[in-house]
């Protein structure tokens, strides 16, 4: 297990959206998250992922995709364009931080931020080197999807009957490797008991043979 060190906050330009950065030593790569509506870079359920991505050697960032006052307008939240433009605006900004530069990205999209993710996927295929939604709406990332390279796993619950109707037809149009992955029992927010830990082993498999991250299991 790698050593955990405090998160560290940083400002991305040119806006300066606060973001948390968490690094462990030697980390192999960097993985950025983009959350869903209504929710923040304080997210515990992606900060319960970012937790296990930093023991298994990987950087985390979670970051706000917009502005308090952008927040305040709702529509704002469903703008997929404006959000990846967030996102690829950390993307180059980690890649022109030395301690990062040299850092194999990974996105980690929940909700409308998985749509978001690959928008942004699309739009820098040599820096993203793979993609994780976890209950997202890829099918919102449209003319995309069919540029998106990196190669994307879909997570999504076996009881949110509608969102895997559209991750199986966004699934079909990704022009880069993909899986999808149903979590039998698991709601959107996969808040049932064991779902989330599913998610959790999913995205380390995934990103650990991509990014190099370390798989680790408790004896």
């Amino acid at each position: 297990m790698a050593a955990i060190r405090a998160s560290v906050p940083v400002l991305i330009p040119p806006l300066r959206l606060a973001g948390d950065l968490r690094a462990p030593d030697d980390a192999k790569g960097l993985v950025i998250f983009a959350h869903g509506s209504g929710s923040s870079r304080f997210s515990p359920r992606n900060q319960e992922v970012a937790r296990a991505l930093n023991e298994a050697g990987l950087a985390t960032l979670l970051l706000d995709l917009l502005t308090e006052d952008e927040a305040r307008n709702r529509a704002n939240v469903f703008d997929i364009d404006l959000l990846a433009e967030r996102l690829t605006q950390a993307i180059d900004w980690a890649r022109s931080e030395p301690a990062l530069a040299a850092l194999p990205i990974g996105l980690f999209g929940a909700s409308t931020g998985a749509a978001a993710a690959l928008t942004a996927a699309a739009s820098r295929p040599q820096a993203v080197a793979a993609v994780v939604s976890r209950g997202g709406r890829p099918d919102l990332a449209d003319a995309a999807l069919d540029q998106v390279t990196a190669p994307t796993l879909l997570i999504v619950g076996g009881r949110d009957e509608p969102v895997i109707a559209w991750n199986q037809a966004a699934q079909r149009r990704l022009g880069g490797p993909s899986r999808l992955e149903i979590v039998p029992g698991a709601t959107h927010l996969f808040e049932e008991p064991g779902t989330l830990e599913e998610v959790i082993e999913l995205a380390l498999d995934w990103f650990s043979e991509r990014l190099g991250a370390e798989v680790w299991a408790e004896p």
